[in-house]
């Protein structure tokens, strides 16, 4: 313990830096991924679980949304939109065919209980769209759909 104590208070003194191992790739947008997925889940469990956690719970402490009724804002004008909009969803890496799939598969089990009957699964043209038209203001319009919802009774927390 004594010796270790003293290199490192040696190194210090003769102004050895620390190093980390590894090196640091820059980002692009072009990169490739190291491993390729191709289940849909797996799109999800990189993408998503990071901040919404692998059951979709979010983070109340992290300000991240419960993904387990999603559904809801199916039930309300401009919701559906609004689910493939957030900054979340647009910024995840994941093409347009990729983010209409991992949200028809939320849908499909992790939000299952919330998604109202005769929901029409999201297709590749509809993230398009959302594409498009950039959501600016998320907490606004998000606060426009959680009124709209509880003037129907639905809660969206």
């Amino acid at each position: 313990m004594r010796a270790t104590v003293l290199v490192l208070s040696l190194l210090a003194c003769a102004g050895a830096t620390a190093q980390v191992n590894g090196r640091q790739v820059p980002a692009r947008a072009d990169a490739k991924p190291v491993a390729e997925t191709t289940s849909v889940r797996s799109l999800y469990i990189v993408h998503c679980a990071g901040c919404h956690g692998r059951d979709g719970t979010g983070s109340t402490l992290g300000n991240v949304p419960d993904m387990r009724r999603l559904g809801d804002f199916l039930r309300v004008p401009g919701g559906r939109e609004f689910v493939v909009s957030v900054p979340g969803v647009m910024g995840s890496g994941m093409n347009d065919a990729q983010v209409a799939e991992v949200t028809n598969w939320v849908l499909a089990t992790i939000a299952r209980e919330s998604v109202p009957e005769g929901h029409r699964p999201y297709e590749t043209a509809d993230v398009a769209r959302a594409r498009a038209v950039p959501l600016v203001d998320v907490a606004a319009a998000r606060g426009r759909l959680v009124t709209a919802a509880r003037t129907q009774g639905i809660e969206i927390n």
